[in-house]
């Protein structure tokens, strides 16, 4: 038996955080996606544990600062990406420079030169897993997805998305439907 699970990274991550940091004993404060303030100084055993019960989820504590601007990069863009409440008309080069209060300039050099790719081409890939989020849920159009996504036209995001999957989103659509029914098919 198979099941489809939508899940939010953002609460996810958070609530992760927040039962980690209680279980060490540490006062704490999250303030946003990947960003947590101690209210106390934190003993390096009491980091260490943290750092410990964190790993096996796949979350690290950054120390470096070009890797904590890199970070907050990518969260910014997944935050625009899959936040319902930021407008789809805003700039990513705008939204990021305002977010993160660099030049956006700074930001794409220091982000190709530690990710060894652009912002742009990240956008695109948080884009083409959300729109593969939204064809498996079944909820909206392949035009309203576009929409959603920013996207001029269809085929604008069905050339992203077949670049990025090697299929297009009807296609991609036609094997998640195909699977669907095999599997109902096989668990009345």
């Amino acid at each position: 038996m198979k099941a489809f699970i939508k899940f939010d990274f953002n609460t996810a991550c958070k609530k992760i955080l927040k039962e980690k940091l209680e279980e060490c004993g540490i006062k704490h404060r999250i303030l946003g996606f990947g960003e947590v303030e101690f209210l106390e100084k934190v003993s390096p055993e009491k980091l260490n544990l943290f750092s410990k019960l964190l790993d096996p989820y796949g979350i690290e504590i950054v120390k470096n600062q070009k890797t904590i601007l890199i970070q907050k990069i990518k969260d910014a863009i997944v935050d625009m990406v899959f936040n319902e409440n930021i407008s789809v008309n805003v700039k990513s080069s705008v939204y990021l420079s305002e977010k993160l209060n660099y030049s956006y300039g700074h930001l794409s050099t220091l982000f190709s030169e530690v990710t060894y790719t652009s912002i742009e081409n990240f956008i695109i890939l948080q884009k083409i897993e959300f729109a593969k989020q939204l064809i498996i849920s079944n909820e909206l159009s392949l035009t309203e997805i576009a929409f959603k996504l920013n996207y001029s036209s269809i085929a604008h995001l069905s050339s992203q998305f077949k670049n990025s999957t090697g299929m297009t989103p009807s296609a991609f659509q036609r094997v998640i439907i195909k699977r669907k029914e095999l599997i109902n098919k096989n668990n009345p």
